[in-house]
């Protein structure tokens, strides 16, 4: 009779590295790219702990409409261009499919060895170490790379009656295709770019209202390096300030595409202010006024998914987080711990970037005890 090992446990010590990579989505996998550049060996110097099951991060849970044609962009890890593995003139290839082979072919080509699924439960501050414990045993580090992103921590605002709503609630998180709306009237909640391409395809083959607490800025603006630019440094101004960050759109604007002229053409994106409460069959304004819907579509947005630091004590009293650094990847509070996927270096662009950033001014510090300028 064959007796199975004992699973870990919080107090098996599984390695002794110097910094563990949480998360290994495109912040994740660069960060570990430039560790392994500035001469970490993975396993020995460092690790990288994924809580998915394979290879992909956010992207693979994506819903299949989200095409290589639809999608806003998916930029080259470094060291491999993303053309190299996927057909990027196939534009019908689901986003969800061609991100996670395009990531799977980069923890292969660079020997990065990814440790999944595991899922960091919380982290320790002992002094001279970080003590990172999992679902698989715990481990101590020096420094940490936090790449976790928002995904997890998908974000549906309250409301007065939301609990006796008696239709179907869901958020962009859960949403896969229009077709399972057919005959209902779908209420789209939100003013951001999941909202915007989410109702051009529901109203498309069914009724449709759509609610934002802000009237939307609309942007005619090709976007551009500079635009780009400028979105990125009003995020990174808020988190150096230790304020929650904003979402680049708040920024940008939401861009008109053809697809959204098409949606304005037929009154698809006729917006009413956002509701008061909500009733059993749909929602009410301060006025009186009431619709009966079917769904409501919380499009509604994500926040970061921090909770496992929470022991660290990083957070502000309104919810931000002091960052400090080149790229604004380094934690005011202890240089030791590095957020990359968060604020600024929330796009695919920046992520590579930041994880740049992140391994050298982390390395510096463990190695000279001061933290990069």
């Amino acid at each position: 009779m064959t007796v199975e090992p004992p699973a870990p446990t919080v107090d098996d010590i599984v390695a002794d590295v110097d910094v563990v990579v949480i998360g290994a989505g495109q912040a994740g996998l660069s960060s570990a790219y430039h560790l392994r550049r500035l001469g970490l060996a993975p396993g020995a110097g460092f690790v990288v702990l994924d809580s998915s099951f394979g290879p992909g991060g956010a992207w693979q849970h994506r819903w299949p409409s989200l095409t290589l044609s639809t999608v806003n962009a998916v930029h080259d890890l470094p060291g491999s261009a993303f053309s190299d593995v996927v057909d990027t003139g196939a534009g019908s290839v689901p986003a969800s499919t061609a991100v996670p082979a395009y990531y799977a072919d980069y923890e292969s080509r660079f020997g990065l060895s990814v440790r999944r699924p595991v899922r960091v439960t919380v982290v320790c501050d002992r002094g001279d170490h970080l003590r990172v414990e999992t679902d698989s045993g715990t481990y101590r580090a020096r420094g940490i790379i936090n790449a976790t992103g928002t995904w997890e921590r998908p974000f549906v605002p309250w409301y007065p009656g939301v609990a006796r709503f008696l239709g179907r609630q869901l958020h962009t998180r859960n949403y896969r295709t229009a077709d399972e709306f057919v005959g209902q009237h779908v209420l789209v909640v939100g003013g951001g770019i999941s909202a915007v391409q989410l109702l051009d395809e529901i109203s498309r083959i069914t009724a449709t209202t759509w609610v934002t607490r802000r009237e939307p800025t609309w942007s005619n603006e090709e976007f551009s390096p500079e635009i780009g630019r400028a979105a990125v440094a009003a995020v990174e101004d808020r988190v150096r300030r230790g304020l929650p960050p904003g979402s680049v759109v708040s920024v940008t604007g939401l861009p008109v595409t053809p697809a959204i002229r098409a949606a304005r053409e037929r009154g698809a994106l006729d917006r009413l202010p956002m509701f008061d409460e909500i009733t059993e069959t749909g929602v009410r304004w301060a006025d009186g006024t009431a619709l009966d819907v079917d769904v409501i579509l919380w499009c509604t947005g994500f926040r970061s998914s921090l909770d496992h630091l929470a022991p660290l004590g990083l957070r502000n009293p309104g919810g931000g987080i002091t960052m400090t650094g080149r790229l604004a990847t380094r934690v005011a509070a202890d240089p030791r711990i590095h957020l990359v996927g968060y604020g600024p270096s929330a796009s695919t662009i920046g992520a590579n970037r930041a994880g740049r950033a992140a391994a050298r001014e982390l390395l510096d510090h463990l190695t000279s005890g001061v933290a990069s300028p």
